[in-house]
């Protein structure tokens, strides 16, 4: 515990990441009100990706963890990609 490197985030950082998150959310929410067909869906994923990008980066402190825990969390969203491909590919040929 000596040896590991102390971070400190000021809190104004944390409030723009708020403040981004909260925007994120009401843009996802009026996303459905337009008429876009099946990219309704894809507009709602793209920006639950970015906010969770936010969060994991920010709030979760990835962006100051070792190497080798980003890449067990790039391996689990790469599972989770390769999950909802599948199952959009499987209803897509139905």
């Amino acid at each position: 515990m000596e040896n590991q490197k102390h971070h400190i985030v000021p809190y104004r950082l944390y409030v723009f990441i708020l403040i981004a998150l909260l925007i994120l959310t009401f843009l996802s929410i009026a996303i459905t009100g337009i008429e876009l067909g099946s990219l309704t869906v894809a507009g709602a994923l793209a920006f639950a990706s970015v906010k969770t990008f936010l969060v994991l980066k920010y709030f979760m402190h990835l962006k100051y963890d070792k190497p080798y825990i980003v890449s067990m969390v790039i391996f689990v969203f790469a599972i989770f990609v390769v999950t909802i491909v599948v199952t959009f590919l499987d209803y897509l040929y139905r």
